[in-house]
C-alpha cells in the first residue's frame, strides 16, 4: 500500500493580460469546450477527458522570446499539438491570430506563437 495520496493532473495554466482571449483562441485552434468563464480565471475542457487548458490573468505578462538568449524571458511552457498536415493547421491556427516563428528547428514540427506570445508546436505523427 503506498502513502502517496491519489492525484491526477488536471491541467495547464497558461498566463495572459486577456485570459478569455487568449481561451478563445485555443477554442479556435482545438474546438474544445468552455468548461469555466470568469473575469480572470477560464477553462477549456478536452473532449476525452484529459487535461484541459486554463488561462489566468498575468497584468504584467511578458512574452516569452524564442529561441531565448541571455537575459531574454524565457519560455515557461510550451504546448506539443498533434495534427495530420502542418500547413492545414498552422493556416487555421494563423487565421485564429497565431504567428508562425521565423526559426523552425526541425522537420516535420512548426512553432508558432499564440496571441499572448507563448510558442506552441505543431508535429507530425512520428517527430
Amino acid at each position: 500500500m503506498s502513502d502517496r495520496p491519489r492525484t491526477r493532473l488536471s491541467g495547464v495554466v497558461l498566463g495572459a493580460p486577456d485570459p478569455r482571449a487568449l481561451a478563445d483562441f485555443y477554442r479556435h485552434v482545438l474546438g474544445w469546450r468552455l468548461r469555466w468563464d470568469e473575469p480572470d480565471w477560464v477553462m477549456l475542457e478536452a473532449p476525452d477527458g484529459g487535461p484541459g487548458l486554463h488561462f489566468q490573468t498575468e497584468a504584467e505578462h511578458v512574452r516569452p522570446v524564442w529561441p531565448a538568449g541571455p537575459g531574454d524571458q524565457q519560455m515557461m511552457v510550451h504546448l506539443d499539438i498533434e495534427v495530420d498536415d502542418l500547413d492545414v493547421a498552422s493556416d487555421h491556427a494563423v487565421a485564429g491570430g497565431a504567428t508562425v516563428a521565423e526559426y523552425q528547428p526541425q522537420e516535420g514540427v512548426r512553432v508558432l506563437f499564440d496571441p499572448a506570445g507563448h510558442p506552441f508546436c505543431f508535429f507530425l505523427p512520428g517527430h
